[in-house]
């Protein structure tokens, strides 16, 4: 785990699900045509976003929380030879409970 990693402001560090090794119908997909999973566990959270009064908006999610996210979303980063999505709140679409 990226324990070492504090993401700033309202950002969030997201480990990527693991893509999908076969189809349902049970044929072996290659590297190449694995599609990005669009959901993840949250490993860390920033402070939260600060308003123009400045006052600091608390998190609707929390570490350790399932979500689902946009295709596009965020940045790709590796940490200690592990692939994560470091993104903004408001690029994560759902928690998955």
């Amino acid at each position: 785990m990226a324990t070492n990693v504090r993401p700033l402001n309202d950002k969030v560090l997201i480990e990527r699900a693991k893509a999908e090794e076969k189809t349902k119908g049970g044929i072996i997909l290659p590297d190449s045509s694995k599609e990005k999973p669009k959901e993840g566990k949250i490993v860390a959270v920033g402070q939260g976003r600060i308003t123009e009064q400045g006052e600091r908006l608390p998190f609707q999610v929390k570490k350790g929380d399932r979500v689902l996210f946009k295709s596009y979303a965020g940045t790709d980063v590796k940490i200690d030879g592990k692939d994560y999505i470091l993104m903004s709140e408001e690029e994560i679409l759902a928690v998955v409970e």
